[in-house]
């Protein structure tokens, strides 16, 4: 355990009961190790990126306070995937979660295994207005913009509707 971080969580579902998924995936974690989630989002319903031809999304973020390095995090949360049914089959294609570590701190990071920030994050809707809910003051390590910046620069289209309902 090191001197704990703020992290960002991307947490999304589309297959099963994608709110239940969802809210399953944050109370793992939650339960981790020297992790303490600190806010979330709302649940937003999500056009799909990438295989448009699947359902729907529901996608939020959790801002999380943790201990654990960069890389014990990442295997940490592949391990609440599995748990949870995860298979890795079709790039951006139907999960029942699917949770990305979007920031550590501002850490700047790229091993085969994580790179951190995502490498997506800035250009996803679905990714920046949840984010920015939360964290809208928050700078990107790699553009010196925070996420609300990010969100009003944003050339992506897709549909990101908020949901009712806790998580």
């Amino acid at each position: 355990m090191s001197i704990p971080v703020i992290a960002y969580l991307g947490i999304g579902s589309n297959l099963g009961d994608p709110v239940q998924n969802c809210r399953e995936a944050l109370r793992q974690i939650s339960a981790l190790k020297g992790s303490e989630v600190l806010r979330r989002s709302s649940l937003y319903r999500t056009e799909p990126v990438g295989v448009e031809t699947q359902d729907w999304c529901v996608n939020g973020v959790a801002e999380l306070r943790t201990a654990l390095p960069a890389v014990q995090l990442l295997k940490a949360l592949q391990w609440v995937e599995r748990s949870m049914g995860r298979v890795r089959a079709e790039r951006w294609g139907p999960r029942v979660i699917d949770i990305d570590i979007l920031l550590f701190g501002q850490e700047i990071m790229n091993t085969e295994g994580l790179v951190v920030p995502h490498p997506e994050m800035h250009r996803r809707r679905f990714v920046l207005v949840p984010i920015a809910e939360i964290a809208s003051y928050v700078i990107h390590p790699l553009y010196g913009v925070s996420m609300k910046g990010l969100l009003d620069r944003l050339e992506d289209h897709h549909a990101v509707e908020r949901i009712g309902g806790d998580w």
